[in-house]
């Protein structure tokens, strides 16, 4: 799966609108939508923010950091 599903999917599972994902980890709405359409990933700082929700939330942050990695080779 791409950075942008598995994002996607993580915020759906725990059944969070994009407005109060973004709230979350205080960044922009824009900036969720940006990163589940696949046109921007996080900055390394923004990651570690969403390590830390996965982390409250007991989500697996494993396939977001992997496909954050390999988020260059997707396009």
């Amino acid at each position: 799966m791409t950075f942008a599903e598995n994002i996607k999917q993580t915020r759906q599972r725990l059944f969070y609108s994009q407005e109060v994902f973004a709230k979350e980890l205080n960044v922009n709405l824009t900036t969720v939508s940006r990163w589940e359409t696949g046109k921007s990933k996080p900055n390394m700082s923004t990651m570690r923010q969403i390590k830390e929700f996965c982390t409250k939330y007991n989500a697996d942050y494993e396939p977001l950091e992997s496909s954050w990695l390999a988020f260059e080779q997707e396009e």
